[in-house]
């Protein structure tokens, strides 16, 4: 079998929980019921399960298929569908609706519209606010191909937390994205770091990188401003995703949190099955920065 062919068992630590639970169907009746999208089901999120049965879920707006084709990523690709200009009351209605204390949303990438879809998340995200006034924000934003204009109609709406995943070292960035670039990544954590908003990223590992690839991943997540780092366990979708070289130990994505700190990153969730939204309550303003709360 070719390397790129193999196929690496999950070890026993990658157990994932099956949904149940009151919580669970409730949160999912209610995505169903307004005809929402979220990256829980669409990118196959390991913690559907947890994060659903608390109550919480990181809603993908502009529609579920990408314009782009990552090797990583389980979200359809495609032609996407127009923009829904309904979908910023839907999700405002469905947060206070579920009685959110902290939301994340994030979307497809939409290169298709001129924007990048720009417009439609600045109005879901005041739409959010106005009708949820105590409830924190996370956005997770595409890179807008770095356009300076498009960023700022995200940062000018006020989430507490602006988040742009790196998602991976330089090296691999080009075998594992279909259009990003590091350096464009980097500029736009630059950008949100220098608005004043809390700036996060996040880097899967077991792609191939190396050690020395991650830590100098961390300087320049840190040079760039960025506050709040994910490290989690890259899982392959399905067999016709990049293959999974490397499963890192529980132990070492301990390590790697350590180091995080030790370096100067506000907060460092780490674990093999951690992702970008997992437990995104916890380092929202209100927990870290509470000078920059903007209730």
């Amino acid at each position: 079998m070719s390397e790129e062919g193999k196929y690496l068992r999950k070890p026993e630590w990658l157990k994932i929980r099956l949904p149940k639970g009151e919580n669970f169907t409730k949160v999912n009746n209610l995505v169903n019921k307004n005809g929402l999208h979220t990256i829980c089901t669409s990118g196959s999120c390991p913690n559907h399960a947890e994060c659903w049965e608390n109550g919480t879920a990181t809603f993908m707006i502009l529609g579920d298929i990408c314009t782009r084709s990552c090797k990583f990523c389980n979200v359809k690709t495609g032609r996407p569908l127009p923009p829904d200009w309904s979908e910023p009351r839907l999700i405002a209605e469905t947060v206070a609706e579920m009685k959110l204390k902290h939301c994340v949303l994030t979307s497809v990438d939409r290169d298709d519209l001129p924007d990048g879809g720009a417009e439609l998340w600045a109005e879901v995200i005041r739409q959010l606010k106005k009708l949820n006034p105590t409830t924190t924000l996370e956005t997770l934003i595409p890179d807008f191909d770095g356009k300076i204009e498009h960023i700022h109609k995200i940062i000018d709406a006020g989430p507490e937390v602006i988040s742009h995943n790196l998602e991976t070292i330089e090296r691999l960035t080009p075998q594992i994205r279909s259009r990003a670039k590091y350096d464009t990544s980097l500029q736009v954590i630059k950008i949100l770091a220098q608005s004043g908003v809390t700036a996060k990223s996040g880097i899967m590992l077991g792609l191939g990188e190396t050690e020395e690839e991650i830590l100098q991943t961390m300087g320049d997540l840190l040079k760039a401003g960025c506050k709040v780092l994910t490290l989690g366990q890259y899982l392959q979708p399905t067999r016709s995703h990049y293959p999974v070289k490397e499963y890192i130990t529980p132990e070492k994505f301990e390590e790697y949190k350590t180091i995080g700190l030790s370096k100067g990153f506000a907060f460092v969730e780490s674990g093999p099955l951690v992702r970008s939204s997992y437990h995104a309550e916890r380092h929202a303003p209100t927990k870290i920065f509470p000078k920059m709360l903007k209730l």
